[in-house]
C-alpha cells in the first residue's frame, strides 16, 4: 500500500491532473470533495486521461476532473485483510483498492503493490 497517497480536487483541469500524475510518478488519483482533505468521491486514473486524450475534439484544459473520475471507487477500511482485498481486486478486475480509516484516505493498494507483495512472498518461500 501506498500510505499517504496523493489526491486531487474535482475542480482541477485534467491537463493540471495529468502534470500532476507524470511529476508523481503514480497512476492513481483519488479525488477527494476539497482536494486535501473530506469525502472521497471519486478516483481518477491514467487509464481514464488515456482514453480521453484519443478524443481529439476535447481540450484537457477545459475539462474537470470530476467530468473524467470514476464514482464507483472500489474502497476498504485499513483493517480489511489483504487476502480479501486481492480476492475482489481480482474477481471485479479492479486496478486499485482506495485505504481509508475513520472516512479519512489513508492509503491506495494497486496491482502494482500486488504484485510487489506476491514476489516478495515467493521470494521468501524460496529460502
Amino acid at each position: 500500500m501506498t500510505a499517504d497517497p496523493h489526491v486531487i480536487g474535482p475542480d482541477v483541469s485534467l491537463a493540471q491532473a495529468r502534470r500532476r500524475m507524470d511529476e508523481l510518478g503514480v497512476r492513481h488519483l483519488p479525488v477527494l470533495e476539497d482536494g486535501k482533505r473530506g469525502r472521497l468521491i471519486g478516483l481518477l486514473t491514467q487509464r481514464d486521461l488515456l482514453m480521453l486524450e484519443a478524443i481529439t475534439d476535447l481540450d484537457p484544459a477545459r475539462i474537470p476532473v470530476r467530468s473524467a473520475m470514476q464514482v464507483d471507487v472500489f474502497g476498504v477500511d485499513r483493517g480489511t485483510p489483504l487476502d480479501e482485498v486481492v480476492a475482489t481486486m481480482a474477481s471485479h478486475k479492479y486496478g486499485s483498492a482506495v485505504v481509508w480509516s475513520g472516512g479519512a484516505v489513508v492509503g491506495i493498494f494497486t496491482s502494482v503493490d500486488a504484485m510487489r507483495t506476491l514476489a516478495e512472498l515467493v521470494r521468501t518461500s524460496m529460502r
